[in-house]
């Protein structure tokens, strides 16, 4: 099996918690299954555009995941070699909401601040 082209972590916080993750285990289990494979396609397949992956901003990406009735989506920034995991949500509209937005580029800063 070919090695991923990123590797992946979780956003942590100055203490410690991850929210993607924490967000991760509120779902079902073939939620976080389907989050998890489409996490994993864009791991190995990196760089990927749509349908899968759209690049929201400078350095902030989202995967668009369909999970049964809802969408989910995972925003994220590439660090070197690595898919950093920065926010995660179900998305209720055409739009991804400013505030969601809001959350991931907060949490980029952050990660570049403490880089």
């Amino acid at each position: 099996m070919n090695s991923p082209t990123l590797n992946v972590r979780f956003f942590a916080t100055d203490s410690g918690n991850e929210p993607v993750r924490e967000w991760l285990k509120t779902l079902t289990a073939s939620e976080r299954r389907t989050i998890g494979e489409d996490i994993k396609t864009v791991q190995f397949g990196w760089p990927l555009g749509m349908p899968l992956v759209r690049k929201l901003a400078k350095d902030l990406w989202e995967v668009r995941v369909h999970v049964i009735d809802r969408i989910a989506r995972i925003l994220f920034t590439v660090v070197g070699h690595t898919m950093v995991l920065l926010h995660g949500f179900i998305k209720k509209s055409q739009a991804t909401p400013p505030e969601e937005l809001d959350v991931a580029k907060r949490r980029l800063k952050q990660l570049r601040s403490a880089s």
